[in-house]
């Protein structure tokens, strides 16, 4: 009798410790939900996109450069996460290239000091994110976004997209330099000039294999992390990290040039400029390296001055270099 109750007592002791071992276990990951894909007809309103991640702080930061003028009305008329964009725009300007990285591809090493502008200028004012969505420094911004979706997300924010216009004046700065940060490319400054990385493009019809091959070509930075990258009017890393959606008011809905435009280019060996623009993708194509920030007209109520008939005289002027040069950080 005494060797059956202690059979029995083994026996639940046993049993009871399975049952913990089993609902102990963590609950398994959801499966990843199907990404729409894109076509001629506007989609269901999709989720917004994917959440991005911290990343964790790898020393101290650097300064932000001299040459940085942060309107001190920025915080009453734009609210916190952007700055007020203040100044003369001018729609047509020319740089001359004095040295090349890749020719072929127009990707500019070092250019001329002088800038041509022509056309009618013009006053802007309104106000930008400081950086790209999320707008969270420390955070890597927002990837496999369709231009649909960064008006959304823009506009549950009171925001909405930047146009073309907008997004260059932000970057280039009243001396209409051809990147953020001077006349002189630098992959010190920017996160440009990464490796290349063949996508696989069977991957992204395929809804269970987009997360893995997105994170397999990522080299996003978190936002702020290259204190350098950032243009005259205090918005950072326009130009690399990732493409950015504006609103080209030139662009069409149904045809080349779409009114769906990217702007600044990702990490990638390309162009990594102020004034290039991508318009052969229309408002329903997202991808790796896409991507967007917001603006929204300054609160205040400023008039916004008319141009002077002198506006139109074509004028060529010479860029001023930042302190110290393209390269130097405080």
């Amino acid at each position: 009798m005494r060797e059956r109750l202690g059979f029995l007592a083994v026996l639940v002791a046993a049993t009871a410790l399975a049952a913990v071992l089993v609902f102990a276990r963590p609950p398994r990951e959801p499966e990843p939900a199907p990404a729409p894909s894109a076509s001629a007809v506007a989609p269901e309103p999709r989720a917004r996109p994917a959440p991005s991640v911290v990343v964790p702080d790898a020393g101290p930061p650097e300064r932000v450069p001299d040459y940085v003028r942060v309107d001190p009305q920025s915080s009453a008329v734009c609210g916190d996460g952007m700055v007020l964009v203040d100044g003369i725009y001018c729609p047509y300007v020319g740089h001359s290239c004095t040295r090349f990285l890749d020719e072929p591809h127009d990707v500019c090493e070092k250019y001329a000091p002088e800038v041509l502008c022509e056309g009618r200028l013009s006053h802007r004012r309104y106000c930008m994110d400081v950086y790209e969505y999320p707008n969270l420094v420390g955070v890597v911004p927002a990837v496999m976004s369709d231009w649909n979706d960064g008006r959304r997300a823009c506009a549950v924010e009171g925001k909405r997209l930047c146009t073309v216009e907008e997004w260059e004046f932000a970057c280039e700065g009243p001396q209409m330099w051809p990147y953020p940060y001077g006349t002189e490319r630098d992959a010190t400054a920017c996160n440009i000039d990464r490796p290349y990385t063949l996508p696989e493009m069977e991957a992204f019809s395929d809804p269970w294999k987009i997360s893995a091959e997105v994170e397999r070509l990522d080299k996003r930075v978190a936002s702020g992390s290259r204190a350098r990258c950032v243009s005259p009017f205090g918005v950072h890393d326009m130009t690399g990290n990732v493409d950015e959606w504006v609103l080209n008011e030139k662009g069409k809905v149904e045809d080349k040039p779409y009114r769906s435009t990217l702007k600044g280019g990702y990490w990638g060996p390309i162009r990594a400029r102020c004034r290039p623009i991508t318009s052969t993708h229309n408002e329903w194509f997202s991808f790796y390296q896409v991507g967007f920030r917001c603006c929204r007209d300054a609160r205040d109520g400023s008039p916004v001055e008319a141009a002077p008939p002198s506006a139109y005289i074509p004028k060529r002027q010479r860029m001023a270099e930042p302190p110290g040069g393209p390269s130097s950080s405080p």
